[in-house]
């Protein structure tokens, strides 16, 4: 039986094959959901409908989160939604290195904008599209609630996400929307690669989790199901991580030991 046969879901931040937003489409698609996405600027947008017809012919939708004209222009052009996925941030260059302290207050509002409030701007914009009972999603990262050098205010911005993940659970519970998080671990990806030393990561952490491995857009996407479907009608404002168990360790193996 597909998970989610009849159910629409919008999925933002899908920019090429390579995205976590794209893993998770994929996954929503071959259970069954119907697919609508976004894409913001021209740059991206003849990938994400080469993507979009791989998907079911989705619908394709303009959406720039910091232009509310567009927010409106989505939300009356997409139609009821059983949830959408929010896969959006940004931070400048420059703010994935070095100091916090060093952040600019421009590049502060801008990182803040763009990863944390776009997710209530979202759900104010589309909250007549959300059929009763829905699931929004978003990502975030270990990053919120643990120092990871060179991710600075990025951290920073999910914290807030998180934040704000929770207060949307309970002003739409009233509705049986849910509102979830899910943080995955590091995955190789055009923004990720932005964070200075992300290489170095990638080998730290895959010695140190406890499956000894990275996750894959994939692996997200099949818990992005879960969360989408009747079966977690019941769970909200929550983080789940999708990071092969990397943030409960205490203490880290060497990566030259890993697997003895």
């Amino acid at each position: 039986m597909s998970l989610l046969e009849g159910k629409t879901i919008l999925v933002t931040g899908v920019s090429n094959r390579w995205s976590i937003a794209t893993g998770i489409a994929t996954a929503l698609y071959a259970h069954g959901a119907r697919l609508a996405l976004t894409y913001q600027g021209e740059r991206v947008q003849s990938e994400v409908r080469k993507l979009a017809a791989e998907l079911g012919d989705a619908a394709v939708y303009e959406c720039d989160v910091t232009a509310d004209e567009t927010l409106r222009a989505l939300a009356a052009n997409v139609g009821k939604l059983d949830g959408f996925v929010h896969s959006i941030a940004f931070v400048n260059k420059e703010d994935l290195t070095g100091k916090v302290y060093e952040t600019s207050r421009s590049g502060f509002a801008l990182a803040l904008d763009i990863s944390s409030y776009s997710l209530i701007a979202l759900a104010a914009a589309l909250r007549e599209n959300l059929n009763d009972g829905a699931s929004i999603i978003a990502l975030t990262y270990y990053g919120a609630t643990a120092i990871v050098p060179n991710y600075n205010i990025a951290g920073i911005a999910k914290a807030a996400l998180e934040s704000i993940v929770r207060y949307l659970a309970f002003d739409l519970g009233e509705r049986g929307i849910r509102v979830n998080a899910i943080s995955a671990g590091p995955i190789k990806t055009a923004s990720s690669r932005q964070v200075a030393g992300f290489s170095t990561m990638l080998i730290k952490v895959a010695a140190a989790a406890p499956l000894r491995r990275n996750v894959t857009p994939a692996d997200v996407g099949n818990y992005a199901v879960f969360l989408c479907s009747d079966l977690a009608r019941a769970i909200t404002a929550d983080v789940h991580f999708v990071d092969g168990g990397y943030h409960v360790m205490g203490m880290f193996p060497d990566p030259a030991e890993a697997g003895r």
